[in-house]
């Protein structure tokens, strides 16, 4: 076993045996989970991750534990489960959440990650990469152990359609950075918590920069030079994401950035949206986890909505249907039923 794993799993079972999380650590983006049925566990990676289907082995009780950690964009989740299989279908793609990489560090056990026509089986030790873009599967037979960072596929510096080679493939065995980014994620979770948000992000920062190079190093490519125009979009994402329940405009974003709402307009030319369209989609991703959160379910609808910046209920019902494919009461109803 790989100095990584053996860290990471001494380091996993301390912060599991640390009592629940208080709200503060929540909010900040830090919560301990206990899954004891299959449908509670896909709820709860669901909400974690992306929209999942899960089903167990239907021959031994399920029990699974996950601790999830958000730094800047990026996610760090450490999960032990029981035998179970997990499938990104073309309805849960189309429930949302397309748009990001899953690396998956395997720290105990093993199991099999099928995408693309590729399939590949993973051993302790193993990295490897997939997409929530496109279906995939994954399968394990037995008690596993793992590590999951999962990341906006734009955040690597490297052409995605070259990444995308490498989904459903063990990375790293013939590269010397693969045991430093197992390290790496590996060390994560345990230390993470401890941190301001912004050494977090600057922590998420640093993993990314070395998974770029483990993958440019496995694809013999050069990672895209830095774009001054791309890390000013990426700190008014930022800025957008900690500020979603304020009254954000074109105008007041511009101000916080000491720049005109036109050279504002001009950053978001090439990207295939707009700042409003942009702040709208990133509230309906808020208010669509909340109202699937069961924590939540003794609030209304309209009370979400209004949190998020959506004052008037019939609007809200029609925007969230025409971005997801379903109203608010018909996801909630479909959640509790």
């Amino acid at each position: 076993m790989s100095n990584a794993v053996t860290a990471a799993t001494a380091a996993a079972s301390t912060a599991e045996a640390g009592a629940a999380p208080t709200a503060e650590a929540s909010a900040a983006g830090d919560v301990r989970q206990r899954a004891e049925s299959i449908p509670e566990f896909r709820d709860i990676v669901s909400r974690s991750f992306v929209p999942l289907m899960v089903s167990g082995d239907g021959r031994n009780p399920f029990d699974a534990l996950i601790h999830t950690t958000a730094a800047d964009k990026a996610v760090f989740t450490h999960l032990q489960t029981k035998p179970h299989l997990v499938e990104r279908t073309p309805g849960t793609i189309a429930a949302g959440g397309s748009g990001f990489f899953k690396l998956n560090l395997l720290l105990h056990g093993n199991g099999i990650l099928v995408q693309d026509g590729r399939e590949t089986v993973i051993r302790p030790g193993d990295l490897a990469l997939y997409d929530t873009s496109r279906p995939y599967s994954l399968m394990f037979a037995e008690t596993v152990s793992n590590l999951v960072m999962m990341f906006p596929k734009d955040r690597l510096g490297l052409p995605t359609t070259i990444v995308e080679e490498l989904t459903a493939i063990s990375l790293g065995a013939d590269c010397a950075l693969g045991p430093m980014v197992s390290n790496f994620l590996a060390q994560v979770p345990a230390t993470i918590t401890s941190l301001p948000l912004h050494a977090r992000a600057q922590v998420a920062q640093s993993g990314l920069d070395l998974l770029s190079a483990l993958l440019s190093t496995v694809l013999d490519v050069k990672a895209e030079a830095h774009d001054p125009k791309q890390a000013q979009l990426e700190e008014i994402y930022r800025f957008i994401d900690e500020n979603l329940g304020a009254d954000l405009t074109p105008g007041s974003i511009a101000a916080a950035h000491f720049m005109s709402t036109r050279h504002l307009h001009s950053l978001f030319s090439d990207t295939g949206t707009t700042v409003s369209a942009l702040i709208k989609d990133r509230r309906l991703e808020k208010c669509r986890a909340q109202i699937l959160n069961p924590a939540l379910a003794h609030r209304t609808i309209a009370g979400i909505a209004a949190q998020w910046g959506f004052s008037d209920p019939a609007h809200f019902s029609r925007v969230f249907k025409a971005h997801f494919g379903r109203s608010p009461s018909e996801l909630r109803h479909q959640r509790l039923g």
